[in-house]
């Protein structure tokens, strides 16, 4: 089983991670069983957010008895801090937790820092001193602010788009997470479904030790297939190195 420590949080995680965005279009039913199914089959990193619906909500019905045994991440889109939170509230309540291992903002236009007058940042170190937050992470989308956020030494974990159609800037912002000791999350790994093949996808982030990536996952077959990774990795084969070739010209 193919595990990876995020940086600096100390946590130790399965390589592979579940995002839990599409459950929030399935059933409270279905989507439990596929977050317990996920946690008892080996997956242990489950990312959500306040945005995603009842994404939380299902999060929390499905492990509030196993609480201890996993890792939450979830996101506040909040620009001040009052609304901070009240996101953080919604999401522990929503959770059946009593705190977030890991606690994002959520693609900000700006790195929150102190003092920036928006009173974000300051709102999640209470939140960690309160103990309602372990560890502080960013999400974003652009590369001037998701470097700007690993250069200002502020945060534990970047969320980032990354995956085999990346470019050489992307890979550079994953070596520079690493020099920081910075969890690197790489949402998108499929590309968004440009990526059809997920045995590709996963062997080129297995290049990559020290990158989480979290996949989407709605259905039972998309999570059994993430699932038999976790026993056979799949390898840099020469037939997938052609298909990376292939993809990254089309």
């Amino acid at each position: 089983m193919q595990k990876i420590v995020l940086g600096k949080t100390g946590l130790e995680v399965n390589k592979n991670g579940f995002g839990a965005l599409p459950v929030q279009r399935v059933t409270k039913k279905e989507a439990v069983y596929l977050l317990q199914k996920a946690f008892y089959h080996g997956i242990n990193y489950f990312d959500t957010a306040r945005m995603y619906t009842d994404s939380e909500e299902k999060m929390g019905a499905a492990f509030a008895h196993i609480r201890e045994r996993i890792v939450i991440s979830t996101k506040t889109g909040a620009e001040d801090a009052e609304g901070f939170w009240k996101d953080l509230e919604e999401s522990l309540r929503n959770l059946q937790t009593d705190y977030i291992d890991i606690y994002q903002f959520h693609n900000p236009s700006f790195c929150p820092k102190p003092d920036d007058k928006s009173g974000v940042y300051e709102a999640m170190l209470e939140a960690r001193a309160k103990g309602m937050v372990k560890h502080i992470g960013i999400t974003n989308h652009r590369l001037s602010v998701a470097r700007e956020a690993v250069e200002s030494g502020l945060y534990e974990t970047l969320q980032f788009p990354f995956s085999y159609l990346s470019g050489e800037k992307e890979k550079e912002l994953v070596e520079k997470c690493k020099k920081a000791d910075m969890g690197f999350i790489a949402m998108k790994a499929l590309s968004g479904g440009l990526i059809t093949n997920s045995a590709a996808a996963y062997a080129y982030l297995s290049r990559f030790p020290e990158v989480l990536p979290i996949w989407g996952i709605q259905r039972e077959a998309e999570l059994d297939e993430f699932l038999s990774y976790i026993k056979n990795p799949p390898k840099m084969t020469a037939e997938i190195e052609e298909l990376i070739e292939k993809d990254r010209k089309e």
